[in-house]
């Protein structure tokens, strides 16, 4: 049995302490013959620290396309020559997303904004889309609007917005080849204030944006820093008409591997899967995941990409015998 397996034995299983950057890279170098042993370990971490309970989100745009900014991965930037054009999604249309995601069990609905930061117009149509939604469906509202104010922080608060999701999408020293409208230390300091305002953080990123195994190492030990009440793991999925378009998808044991190490980095987060799980992964290999550190699903369709039908991960689920996770009595 490899060392690090013993260690992490010894120390995130039975203690709940997370691997440091070191261990987490001895978890990425493992050999393919140690990855059922190493899946194994990290459902076990995961049913201790977290319980078998699977939370459950759906996503909307409601502002999709014309981003100022450069991520080079994204194909919603106005940048770049990619076929998403600037569109906005209304109210009611908004609270019929709602109640189309609670009807699938789901607890969590995230509404998601490609922007820079949020301006007045947007933090208006924020205020009366979650007051909307309040009053019509039972559900949590998380919201992702890109870098903040202090003064939008707590107005996202006043509204009743639980979580806050922004993505560092990478390591900090890769983040550069990635970004260059903006910087790694910038987002830090939004998740900084949502940390600071009460909101649950909510901060993942994508693997396979050409981020080395040393680098994808120091993403999971930069996240177990931040401590986030959640982390949505991505797989690139590479986007016609942007600058990683013509990446290679991530092989699907490396994406596993991924999985298991993030869990044993962060023992107690919820750890979701995100976009690319279906053409990284593949039905057998999501599967895998979810016996192997994965805690969390994002049902239905992505902002710019499609996703499995909703019923596939629910009825694998019910498979697997993991309850999904029920809306918080304290809504």
């Amino acid at each position: 049995m490899p060392e690090i397996l013993d260690r992490a034995r010894a120390q995130v299983l039975a203690d709940g302490a997370g691997l440091d950057e070191a261990g987490i890279l001895a978890v990425l170098r493992l050999a393919d013959e140690d990855l059922p042993e190493l899946l194994q370990l990290a459902h076990d971490v995961r049913m201790k620290w977290c319980g078998p309970e699977v939370e459950v989100e759906g996503i909307v745009s409601l502002k999709t396309g014309g981003c100022p900014e450069d991520c080079h991965f994204c194909s919603q930037s106005g940048l770049f020559t990619s076929p998403v054009r600037s569109v906005w999604l209304d109210i009611p249309s908004l609270v019929e997303a709602a109640r189309q995601t609670a009807a699938t069990g789901a607890s969590e609905f995230c509404i998601v904004a490609a922007v820079r930061g949020p301006d007045a117009r947007l933090m208006a149509q924020m205020r009366e889309g979650v007051k909307a939604i309040r009053e019509a469906v039972d559900i949590q509202v998380a919201a992702s609007l890109g870098m903040l104010t202090q003064e939008q922080v707590d107005e996202l608060v006043a509204m009743g917005v639980h979580r806050y999701n922004h993505n560092l999408e990478t390591c900090r020293s890769f983040f550069p080849n990635v970004v260059t409208t903006h910087s790694w230390e910038e987002r830090w300091g939004t998740l900084t204030m949502v940390r600071e305002s009460g909101m649950e953080v909510c901060c993942g990123g994508i693997l396979g944006l050409g981020e080395s195994v040393e680098q994808r190492a120091e993403f999971a030990a930069q996240l177990a820093e931040l401590d986030p009440h959640e982390v949505p793991l991505n797989f690139l999925n590479p986007r016609p008409g942007t600058p990683l378009g013509d990446r290679p998808v991530v092989e699907g044991k490396d994406a596993l591997r991924a999985i298991a190490a993030f869990r044993l980095a962060m023992p107690r987060t919820i750890l979701r899967y995100a976009g690319g799980r279906e053409i990284t992964l593949g039905d057998l290999g999501t599967r895998d995941g979810l016996l192997g550190g994965i805690n969390a699903v994002i049902v239905g369709n992505y902002l710019t990409t499609l996703g499995r039908p909703a019923t596939a991960d629910l009825e694998l689920l019910q498979e697997l015998k993991m309850p999904v996770k029920a809306l918080s009595a304290t809504l």
